[in-house]
Order: structure tokens, then sequence, then C-alpha cells
């Protein structure tokens, strides 16, 4: 049966397959949350759906249950009350790992039909998943149905494809002929199977609960590995509707429903992620989230492969443009976008002391930093836009850090904008802030050189272009990052630039003034982080990303 699930899905594989290796828009699932495209009640289904869950027991089919736990809170102000099942790691590792071998023995079409049936089913329940993305993330509603669902979606079918093409590169079985010369040739039967390195560990981050795990799920999961996901205690819900579904699909294929598994902290203030991250059974991890502790991963668990994706300084630097009014409201959109808390979001943006060349004439640094300002206020003066834009603040933790940098840029600089607390028009008790605007001298780097995760950017005045440059390499160089913008109508600058970037392993964008955004990335075509500087050792996704999570075991015979 599951064989007839790669061939129901061929078409779909197929097409990303030719998306990765052309690197052209592809997209499999719909990112517009239109009836057209989901059914004209999609919506209230699955919004009725997520409040369905609240204040229950979320059931999952796992050996070793020994309770349950769960503490959720949404950023928009009420408790989700959900209760997930704690498990005895000594009963459900054990277990998993013996289920590698059915999970090996269906081979990698079964495996590859599978894993695409779990996600057409996961794109059935994007509004559900949606919501419960946004109560736990704090996003809006159309970020957390997009990132949370379709786009996590293509970047988990990317996995699978990436994955499939590695898998597939040596063939299942072969005849190998040696001639002899006058005697009878050499005459051998080979095959060659696929197999899981063991029992793969994915630690989710509260801020995209489903964007960031679903590369590693599949990847490690399509390649023969069983997989648990450890959610942030703050965002459960995304990662057990997921699980939900897959472990729907496993036993509908007479396989052991755990080889899809969570595993909870039974207590948050005593994370069991480090005692899971170093079981003899885990032998792949992947990890996003603060630095200090993807470190540690990479340093404590060597029985197992370690893929991270860590903080960083994501950099803008402005040297000149030819269209200023849309390198503003591109910027505006873009320090506001889940305010500010995607690890893609620009920190740091340079612009030298003397100002810029624009198509409206010289603009000094102060014009540029209240054009800014004035540009952000502006595109969140609608509440309603701004509650969809901004979202809410995940963690009471980042909404804090917004005050500590509004006092550190007293000390350092000057504050440019405010960091506000709009009101949601729907969730009065939300969680939200705006993008807080700091301008400092470039000598303050103990100011800006380091990650302040959050709506916090700081205006960096710098001697010169080359000087812009040169901040930038050392930010990309120390402390690692994921994006790093420019703008210029000078090809030497660019040229310059773009030196930089490639030197430092960071992706660069360029002039962008329309639709496209430097904290957005495209599935199929844009690698989200290179694996090449400190922020991150690995890429999603890539031939990298997947090739290591297997290996291939040989047998052979006389023919």
């Amino acid at each position: 049966m599951s064989h007839t699930l790669f061939e129901l899905h061929k078409a779909k594989l197929d097409a990303a397959l030719n998306a990765i290796r052309t690197r052209d828009y592809y997209s499999a699932y719909p990112e517009n949350p239109s009836p057209r495209q989901y059914g004209e009640t999609a919506d209230k289904d699955g919004q009725s759906a997520f409040k369905a869950h609240l204040n229950t027991s979320f059931k999952l089919d796992m050996p070793g249950i020994t309770g349950e736990a769960g503490s959720e809170v949404s950023p928009y102000g009420f408790d989700l009350g959900i209760q997930y099942p704690t498990v005895d790691v000594d009963v459900l590792l054990p277990a998993m790992n013996e289920a590698r071998k059915a999970w090996r023995d269906v081979g990698v079409e079964a495996r590859t039909g599978i894993c695409l049936e779990i996600l057409k089913r996961i794109n059935q329940r994007s509004f559900e998943i949606g919501y419960s993305v946004m109560h736990t993330s704090g996003q809006g509603f159309m970020m957390a149905f997009q990132a949370g669902g379709p786009h996590a979606q293509d970047r988990g079918l990317e996995a699978i494809a990436y994955a499939y093409d590695a898998m597939t590169h040596t063939p299942g079985a072969a005849t190998w002929t040696k001639p002899q010369g006058k005697h009878d040739p050499l005459v051998m039967d080979k095959t060659f199977t696929v197999t899981g390195r063991g029992v793969a560990l994915v630690i989710g981050c509260s801020t995209f609960p489903t964007w960031n795990t679903y590369p590693g799920l599949f990847a490690s999961l399509v390649t023969g590995n069983p997989v648990i996901v450890k959610p942030h205690p703050a965002g459960i819900l995304p990662a057990a509707l997921t699980i939900q579904i897959a472990q729907e699909v496993l036993s509908e294929q007479g396989l052991p429903p755990y080889i899809a598994s969570m595993v909870i902290d039974a207590d948050p203030s005593q994370p069991c992620t480090k005692t899971l991250a170093q079981r003899e059974e885990v032998r792949v991890i992947d990890f996003t989230g603060n630095t200090a502790f993807g470190d540690w991963l990479e340093q404590n668990c060597h029985q197992a492969v370690v893929y991270t994706e860590k903080a960083g300084v994501n950099t803008i630097i402005i040297d000149s443009t030819d269209n200023f009014k849309g390198m503003i409201q591109n910027l505006s959109f873009t320090l506001s976008l889940y305010s500010g808390q995607m690890c893609t979001t620009p920190q740091d943006i340079f612009i030298p002391a003397g100002g810029i060349e624009t198509d409206q004439g010289h603009k000094s640094f102060d014009e540029v930093a209240e054009a800014l300002s004035t540009g952000i206020t502006r595109f969140l003066s609608d509440p309603e836009r701004a509650a969809m834009v901004l979202g809410c603040i995940q963690t009471e933790v980042t909404d804090k850090r917004v005050d500590s940098a509004r006092e550190l840029g007293e000390r350092v600089g000057t504050i440019v904008r405010e960091s506000d607390r709009p009101e949601n028009p729907w969730f009065k008790e939300g969680r939200m802030r705006s993008p807080l605007l700091i301008a400092v001298d470039a000598d303050k780097e103990d100011a800006y050189m380091e990650e302040l995760f959050g709506p916090i950017s700081f205006l960096v005045r710098t001697d010169n272009n080359d000087h812009s440059i040169e901040l930038a390499h050392k930010a990309v160089k120390n402390h690692g990052a994921i994006t790093m913008g420019c703008y210029s109508t000078n090809d030497a600058v660019l040229e310059q630039i773009e030196e930089a970037a490639l030197d430092t392993g960071v992706a660069l964008s360029i002039n962008l003034t329309g639709g496209v955004y430097v904290n957005q990335s495209a599935a199929f075509s844009d690698f989200h982080a290179t694996g090449s500087n400190p922020a991150a050792n690995a890429s999603l996704s890539d031939l990298a990303f997947v090739a290591n999570r297997f290996r291939v075991v040989q047998s052979r015979k006389h023919a």
C-alpha cells in the first residue's frame, strides 16, 4: 500500500526534484488562505478544530506514557489548557530503536510515499495548524497560516526531495562482472540498502514551531530514522498535531505509529532536552535556538550528527539608492514583520555619517534615520494592519529585552524611534511591541555586536562606506548571520559587498525595494543559512543537510 502512496504523489516529488535543480519559483502548497484553494468552510472549520483542543487531553500513540503535562499560554492573552502525554524515555527509545528495522525494510520509495502522504494531510489541516501556530508563537494569523502552514510544508517537501535524490544516487541492486581473460568472468550480485543512523531528535523553537521543525523531521524520517520531536514548552500544539497526523499514516501502513513520537518536559522548570540529546539511541539532532545551547549540543553530543541554527547579527549596508521611498518602505515592513522575532531580521543597519546619495538628493544620516522611523510609524498606523504584521511578542523575556535595549540606547546613543505597545483590536490582552530604533556611533560595538532578539535595531554611524562593509563583515565573521542586505547604485561597491558576503558565507539581498524582503526566503530556491558562519552549521536545504542522515550498507554473493 505504501508503494501506492509513492505512485500517488510521484508527480509532486518530480516537480520538487525539478525545482531544486532549476531554483525557479515553485510551491506545492497554496499560500493564499482562499476558500477557492482550501474550501468555503476551511477557515471556520480550522478555527473550530483549534478551539476544540483547548482545555483537553491530547492523544498520541507511544509506549511508555506516564501521565500528562502542558502549560502553554497564548501571547494573545489566554491559557491553552492542553495536556499532552509524558513518556518514560527508557521505554520509548528502545521501542523506537527496534522499529528502525520495519522502517528500514519498507524501502526508499515506500518511506518517501508515506512522508508525502503525511505532508498532504498536514496541508489539509493548514488552518487548524495556522491557528495553533498563531496562539503559541504570537504570529499574526496570515503569517502563522503561511509560514506555519504551506511554507513549512514546502520546506518539508524540499528536504524529502533532496533526501530522495541522495538515497537514489546508488542503485538498490547491481550485477558486478569482472572479465578474467580466457577464464569465465567473475560475476556477483550486490544489493545496496539505505539505513538510517538511529533515532533522530528534532528540538523545536517557540517562534517557528513548524517552519524550523519540518526540514529536520522529514529529512530524518524519509532517510530511515525514527523521529522524536521535542517542542519548546511554549509551542507544543503545532508539533503535537504534526506527530498525530504522522502516526495516523504510519498506522494505516501497518507500521509502528511511534516511528514518529513527541517528548515534552513533564516539568518545564526541569527540561529533559540535554538528557534526551545524549542518549546513545539518538544519532541525529536538529536544533533551532540560542547559541549557548546550540554550542552545548555540538560539543557534548558526540554520538550524534548535530545540525544547528543559532543566533546571529544580521546586517544592512546602506551606501546609496535610486529609490529612497521604496527602500524605506521595504525596510519598514522588514523590521516590523513579526516584531523582529525572526532569525533573518536585520539588527545592524550601517549608514555613513556623511549621509547617502538618493534619487531625492543627498540625505544626511539623521534624515535617513528619521525617514525610517516615520516609515515604520506610518506603516503601522492602521491598528488592524499593525496587529496582523507585528503579531505578539512570544515571551516576556523578549518583551523585557526591548526595555533593556532602550536603556542601553539612552546610555550609548540616541533613541530614534520608541517601541510602543499597540493594542490588538481583536485580542486586548495581546503582548505587542513595535520596532525600537537606536542610533549609535560605530565605536559602540559592545552595544550592537551581539544579537538582541526582538524588535530592536541599531542605526550605526560609520566613517564611510568602506567602514560599513568592514563592520558588517566583522559582525558576520565573529557572530554569524543568516542574512545580509545592501543598498547601492555603485557597481564597484556592490562587488565589495558581495565579496564580503562570500567571504563570510552569508546570503545577500541587493537593493530590495519591492515585494521581496530580506527576512523572507522561498523554499526550493533560497537556501536558508549556509552553514559557513557561526549562525548555523547547516543549510535548509541542500544535499549536505540530508546525506549524512543515512548510510548505504551492501551485501554481495556469487551470481
